[in-house]
């Protein structure tokens, strides 16, 4: 007995705090001792009460993977087999100043705690149960006011760096009455509170861009959400992916936040015994229970109370998880195990029960937490203050800062700028060397009309895959961005648009320029104007379908498979595989929406319509009108201004699909099914 209670009042922190000097040179390279980011707004306070919170299992799996395996997606949420209690009769109070860590095993209920906190309980409800916050009912109103969330997965554009990254974001997070030294100055101290001031200006990078390590990574994540200071800071599994000593460091970063009068809430798996010791409160859970919530210093002192100590030498954290878990390997051991969690719960409840915040208290008197001292002159005096509305930045300032923000990311993308440029004037090599040399030969009415369907059919599928695979890889950032207020589907969405439109343009002309004299099509300057400008709108129309497709369709084989079927009809619907007087009706009303169909309408009028052409058939020569061979194509049914305005009002149409599938279809990222 005398053994377990040393054990217990050591990790109670009267002997570990004697090498809290050495860890504090061990783990970090800066003093630790000063707090450069406070929060110096009203105190806050995190309240659940008699959560219950059920999950629906089906939710969780996309409609289109439960048609893949025969399921009715509409009549598998009837069933009552298909839900599971996430959470049962949760009750905690958290305040300002606190780290509360809620550590379990998989399925124990932490994700869906996070959840329901942060206002996104996606494929669940509660069946019982309130949240407050500071006093007030949970709204999302309140929420975003008050509760940053700190994602599992890092969401940032690779070729900014890190300095530039939190630099947008204070410039559409802030509100307007903040100038531009006062933004400045927030990234500055935000940069210096997360110890990212060695790679300020580094990129911070993705799996294919070197960047910034994962620890850093990890902290500009937290500096995006931290910009605007908010009064609680909640963050899904920080350390995951993480190696010991960053994943240390990282908590230590978190637990000097909680300390500058924030209130902080993570989730962890298993954090190791030094981990473990940052705590200032922890909620242990299985199966949506909890069986501990209190100091983490005295988490050992109450399961030795109960008759489970820890042994000497174990971490609290890896011990007690480990205690809690369902083993369901067996029948037996899954109901034994559960059983055993049931007595654990109900033990807990019966001895927090007279307690209005349900924390356990341990009779002993608490260990002394370490000073932490805030310089006055370093304290931020202005906060966005949970009661009050904020008056953001305006559409116009979001649509700039947007925009800036999308054309750095871009040109500094050089590899990928570099391939587009070689993959367009590849092909429009390969197309021009093929029909190069017939300065004395004129070439058949035929070749030349492969010609010019080639140069409007071909460049657009590279243009396809292209945008499909850069809006998949941006949707998770977007959907997080949108979720959180930072900006509105409008102003990204002529960002997007219009900051992409030096990179289309640079596109455009590699590609259609030297096909056009290679091929040694009509030498005058006007028609090459409109030829140009012809392939630029059929590229853009392009471009905006595989746009709109994207934010429509909720995966990246979706979307490949719907612009691949789209373009193939429009392909073989254009007027060159088959005359469009032959169509029957169905490929005849997919042939007026058909973008390439009058992309090569109109290059043939202007290569033809006023030109003479000759041809010879065996010894005789003709010289034919061009106008008339384009009309027996039935290529001549709009006069040439006609086919520019309905390549503008196709484009138009796909636009505007696009931005209501921004504003009304909240697609998730592939990582979120």
């Amino acid at each position: 007995m005398a053994e377990t209670n040393e054990e217990a009042q050591l990790w109670s922190g009267t002997v570990l705090q004697d090498a809290s000097g050495l860890q504090d040179s061990l783990f970090s390279s800066e003093s630790d001792n000063s707090l450069y980011f406070t929060y110096s707004g009203q105190s806050n306070t995190l309240e659940v009460r008699d959560l219950t919170y059920q999950v629906d299992l089906t939710s969780q799996v996309p409609w289109f993977e439960q048609l893949a395996q025969f399921k009715i997606p509409w009549r598998s949420h009837n069933n009552q087999d298909s839900c599971d209690l996430g959470i049962r009769n949760l009750n905690f109070k958290v305040r300002s100043g606190q780290m509360l860590a809620v550590i379990g095993s998989s399925g124990c209920g932490r994700a869906s705690l996070l959840d329901v906190i942060t206002g996104r309980d996606h494929g669940g409800k509660m069946k019982s149960g309130q949240i407050w916050i500071n006093g007030q009912l949970s709204t999302p109103q309140l929420i975003r006011k008050c509760v940053a969330h700190v994602r599992q997965q890092d969401q940032l554009l690779p070729n900014l760096t890190v300095r530039e990254t939190l630099t947008f974001i204070a410039q559409m997070r802030l509100p307007r009455t903040f100038s531009q030294a006062q933004r400045d100055k927030r990234v500055e101290d935000v940069i210096a509170e997360l110890r990212l001031r060695q790679c300020a200006n580094t990129r911070v990078g993705n799996t294919y861009v070197r960047g910034v390590s994962g620890g850093e990574r990890r902290r500009v994540s937290i500096g995006v959400q931290l910009l605007w200071n908010p009064g609680i800071l909640i963050l899904d599994e920080p350390t995951s992916g993480l190696d010991s000593f960053t994943a240390h460091n990282l908590v230590r970063t978190l637990s000097r936040l909680a300390k500058g009068n924030r209130l902080v809430l993570i989730s962890l798996h298993q954090p190791r015994s030094d981990i473990f010791r940052l705590f200032d409160l922890v909620l242990l859970m299985t199966s949506g229970t909890p069986i501990y919530l209190g100091a983490a210093q005295h988490m050992v002192q109450y399961f030795t109370s109960i008759g489970h100590p820890c042994p000497r030498y174990s971490n609290p954290a890896d011990f007690y998880v480990d205690l809690t878990s369902i083993d369901r390997r067996s029948k037996e051991q899954e109901v034994a195990t559960m059983e055993k969690a049931r007595s654990l719960a109900a033990l807990f409840l019966e001895k927090v029960q007279g307690f209005d915040d349900f924390l356990w208290k341990a009779e002993a008197k608490a260990c002394s937490t370490g000073t932490y001292t805030v310089s006055q002159t370093q304290t931020l005096t202005q906060d966005t203050d949970c009661g009050t509305a904020a008056e953001l930045p305006g559409m116009m300032q979001q649509f700039s800062t947007l925009i800036r923000r999308q054309i750095s990311n871009d040109f500094r993308d050089l590899p990928t700028l570099l391939i587009h440029g070689a993959e367009a004037c590849l092909m429009s090599l390969i197309i021009g060397f093929l029909y190069y040399g017939h300065d004395a030969k004129q070439l058949s009415f035929m070749d030349m009309s492969a010609l010019l369907f080639m140069i409007g059919a071909l460049i657009p599928f590279n243009v396809i895959l292209d945008v499909v695979s850069k809006c998949h890889s941006e949707r998770s950032m977007l959907y997080y961005e949108l979720e959180d207020g930072l900006y509105t589907a409008g102003p990204y969405f002529f960002a997007k648009v219009l900051g992409e439109l030096p990179e289309h343009c640079a596109y455009v002309i590699i590609y259609a320029m030297p096909i056009y004299w290679l091929t040694n099509l009509r030498p005058v300057p006007e028609l090459f104007l409109l030829h140009f400008m012809l392939v630029w709108l059929v590229v853009f129309c392009c471009r905006t379908m595989a746009l709109a497709a994207s934010a429509m369709l909720p995966t990246f084989h979706m979307t490949s498979f719907f612009c691949n079927a789209l373009y193939n009809s429009y392909y073989l619907t254009a007027g060159f595989m088959i005359n469009l007087d032959n169509l029957w009706i169905v490929p005849a009303w997919i042939s007026k929406l058909s973008f390439l169909r009058w992309c090569f309408s109109g290059l043939m009028q202007i290569q033809f319509n006023g030109y003479l052409y000759t041809t010879q058939i065996g010894n005789f020569t003709f010289s034919i009108l061009g106008d008339t061979m384009v009309s027996a194509m039935d290529l001549n049914s709009h006069p040439l201004y006609a086919i520019y305005l309905i390549v503008i009002g196709i484009s138009y149409g796909f636009l505007f699909l696009y931005y209501l599938s921004l504003k009304f279809i909240k697609q998730k990222s592939i990582q979120d099914w």
